[in-house]
């Protein structure tokens, strides 16, 4: 009988162990806790990231040479969702489900029209084009003179002899409707990071 009984005192935990044991149990809480939480708070930074960047700044990266030497192959650009373009700006936008990048050239009402060496004018004054580094007809299927239509731009390519863009009617103006935003940083690569004109 009274080897039983020094069994059971035995087997039962002292104070001090059980103590142990609790605070044990209270730390595997916190951190079930603190792990929720960090993954909570994770999952929501990166569904609002996700959202930022479709919805207000797009990220590209640049396929071909038609938008050289302002853009090389390989880069890859933010853009702003904006509505108001001016002259000059880059903007992206959708054609037949890609995304294309050009300059805008001019916009509703203007009136454009190019000669044979190249040079562009806008409502009859040529348009100064420092981002151009050799000027080409290209491939033009237009009748020049032409006004853009309301709601619309006319855009161009810098790299003029291989860029399709509004001079060819097989794309034509861009309307708003197809306007991604207007490119404003270069992030790729680090070398060449900084704001786009």
């Amino acid at each position: 009988m009274k080897h039983k009984r020094m069994k059971r005192e035995q087997a039962l935990p002292t104070t001090p162990q059980l103590e142990g044991a609790l605070a044990r149990e209270e730390q595997k809480k916190r951190f079930r806790s603190i792990l929720r939480s960090t993954v909570f708070v994770l999952a929501t930074v990166a569904a609002i990231s996700v959202l930022v960047a479709t919805l207000l700044f797009p990220v590209m990266r640049i396929y071909g040479s038609s938008m050289k030497p302002t853009l090389e192959d390989g880069e890859i650009v933010v853009a702003l969702k904006v509505k108001d373009f001016s002259k000059g700006d880059l903007i992206a936008f959708y054609y037949n489900n890609k995304l294309l990048i050009k300059r805008v050239i001019c916009g509703p009402g203007d009136w454009v029209n190019l000669t044979e060496d190249g040079t562009v004018y806008v409502n009859g004054t040529p348009l100064e084009e420092p981002y151009v580094s050799e000027k080409s007809f290209g491939t033009c299927d237009l009748e020049l003179p032409y006004q853009v239509p309301a709601g619309q731009y006319f855009v161009m390519g810098d790299h003029r002899s291989t860029s399709i863009d509004s001079r060819s009617s097989m794309v034509g103006c861009v309307t708003d409707e197809q306007i991604v935003g207007k490119i404003l940083i270069r992030v790729w690569p680090l070398a060449a990071f900084g704001t786009i004109s």
